[in-house]
């Protein structure tokens, strides 16, 4: 199983939307980077949801439904998207202020490529995030 991280706007689609919606189709993306990494994801990975804009915070974990596919709503057949389902809230969002100021994550793509909508959660960082969401 792989970690991911998937920023979304929350004023576009937020971590509310996914639950009230219980599962949809992650689209939107067109950098290649996060494309390649979309087209990496397996049935069963974990993503964390991340509010970009004003928020910068992880808001909850969501499990990818489906190997990627061709965005049906795209002509271009570059684009691929994947099912996500919402699995649970964390218990505290995580912010990007904590994430900069934590030295586990030092290297890794969320601070160091800000644009990047896709981007993989080594293990160790992964389990830091949990550890930071459980964190009274």
């Amino acid at each position: 199983m792989a970690y991911w991280l998937l920023k979304t706007e929350p004023s576009v689609y937020a971590w509310d939307d996914l639950v009230r919606d219980k599962k949809t189709v992650w689209d939107g993306v067109a950098n290649a980077l996060a494309l390649k990494h979309i087209r990496t994801m397996k049935k069963g990975d974990q993503a964390l949801i991340y509010h970009t804009g004003d928020e910068r915070r992880a808001m909850g974990v969501a499990e990818v439904m489906s190997a990627p596919y061709a965005d049906p709503k795209a002509s271009d057949e570059k684009l691929v998207v994947v099912d996500l389902k919402p699995c649970k809230k964390l218990a505290k969002s995580v912010s990007l202020e904590a994430i900069k100021a934590d030295p586990s994550f030092a290297g890794w793509d969320l601070p160091r490529i800000g644009r990047l909508s896709v981007v993989p959660v080594p293990e160790k960082m992964w389990k830091r995030i949990e550890e930071l969401a459980n964190k009274e």
